[in-house]
C-alpha cells in the first residue's frame, strides 16, 4: 500500500485573498518551502508472522504415545516416509471402496477428509 501526499501550495485558487505576514512573501520562499517537503511518502506493508502448521491434537489420542515412540526410535525422516506410504495406501483403499459402491469424487474426498479427522483424534498424526 503506497500513500502519496502532495506538497504543492495554493496559489490564488481559494477565491479569497489572504492578507497577513505571509501574504507579502516572495515566490522563491514558497518554492523553497515546497521543495523542502518530500512529494511522496511511502508506507510499507505491516510485517506478519508466518503461520505455524501444527497438529492441534499432538500428544492426544489412544495411539499417540506409540506414534511418538516409533518416531523417536526410527527417526523423523524415515517415520514421515512410512507415514506417507500408509496414508497413500489408505487413500487407495478408500478409492477402491468408493468405486465398488459407486460413490462420486465428492463423496470420496469427504471420506478421505473424515479418515484424516479420525486419525488426528486417535493419535495417528501425533
Amino acid at each position: 500500500m503506497v500513500v502519496s501526499i502532495s506538497a504543492t501550495g495554493f496559489k490564488s485558487g481559494l477565491g479569497t485573498p489572504f492578507y497577513g505576514s505571509w501574504g507579502s512573501s516572495s515566490s522563491s520562499d514558497s518554492d523553497s518551502l515546497v521543495n523542502s517537503v518530500p512529494s511522496q511518502v511511502r508506507v510499507g506493508k505491516p510485517v506478519r508472522s508466518k503461520p505455524v502448521m501444527k497438529n492441534v491434537n499432538e500428544g492426544k489420542g489412544l495411539f499417540a504415545p506409540l506414534v511418538v515412540l516409533t518416531r523417536q526410535i526410527i527417526g523423523k525422516k524415515r517415520f514421515n516416509q512410512l507415514r506417507g506410504k500408509a496414508i497413500a495406501l489408505h487413500s487407495q483403499v478408500i478409492t477402491e471402496f468408493c468405486k465398488s459402491i459407486g460413490a462420486d469424487a465428492k463423496q470420496r474426498q469427504g471420506l478421505i477428509s473424515l479418515a484424516k479427522k479420525n486419525g488426528e483424534r486417535l493419535g495417528f498424526l501425533a
